[in-house]
C-alpha cells in the first residue's frame, strides 16, 4: 500500500514543489521534543531541517500512517495529537492493511477564537472512491493505493 500511495504522490506533484519520503525519513516534532518514522511524508521544497541536523526535517503538510493492530490506536491518537502541533500539518491519512479503507484528516481554516487547536475535517474512504487531498491539490483512487494489495481479511 505504502508504495502504491508513494507512486500516486510523486505522479501527482511531480510538476509541484514537494518531496516526497517513505519511511526511513526521520520526523522531528519540537513542541513534544520527539522523533518519529512516518510511513510516507510529503515536505515543501525547500527542505527545513531540525535545527543542528541534515537528517531529521520539521515541516511536513501530508502525513500517512498504514495501520496495524498493535498501532491503530497509537496512530490515531497519540501520534496523531503530537502531529497536529506542526503548524504546517495539513493532511492525515491512515491506511487500513485489513479492508479497502482510508481515513482522511484534513485542517479546516484557522483555530476557532478562544480554542488554541486547529479544527480538523474526517473523511473515510472505501472502495471505489477518490481520495482529495485539497492542500495538495490533487486526487488519488483508493484503487491504486490497493492495486495488487492481497488484504489481511480476505
Amino acid at each position: 500500500m505504502s508504495r502504491n500511495l508513494l507512486v500516486a504522490l510523486y505522479t501527482g506533484l511531480k510538476n509541484q514543489l514537494y518531496a516526497v519520503f517513505v519511511t526511513d525519513q526521520r520526523l522531528w516534532i519540537p513542541e513534544r521534543r520527539m522523533a518519529t518514522y512516518p510511513d510516507i511524508m510529503v515536505m515543501p521544497e525547500p527542505l527545513t531541517y531540525q535545527e543542528g541536523r541534515k537528517d531529521t526535517l520539521i515541516n511536513p503538510v501530508l502525513i500517512t500512517e498504514v495501520l496495524s493492530a498493535a498501532t491503530a490506536s497509537y496512530d490515531r491518537e497519540e501520534k496523531f495529537a503530537a502531529y497536529q502541533t506542526i503548524a504546517t500539518f495539513q493532511e492525515y491519512l491512515l491506511i487500513s492493511q485489513e479492508k479497502c479503507y482510508i481515513e482522511h484528516f484534513q485542517k479546516e481554516g484557522a483555530p476557532q477564537s478562544g480554542y488554541m487547536r486547529d479544527r480538523w475535517l474526517f473523511r473515510a474512504y472505501e472502495s471505489d472512491t477518490i481520495i482529495h487531498l485539497n492542500f495538495l491539490g490533487i486526487q488519488i483512487a483508493i484503487a491504486d493505493v490497493y492495486h495488487k494489495i492481497i488484504l489481511e481479511n480476505n
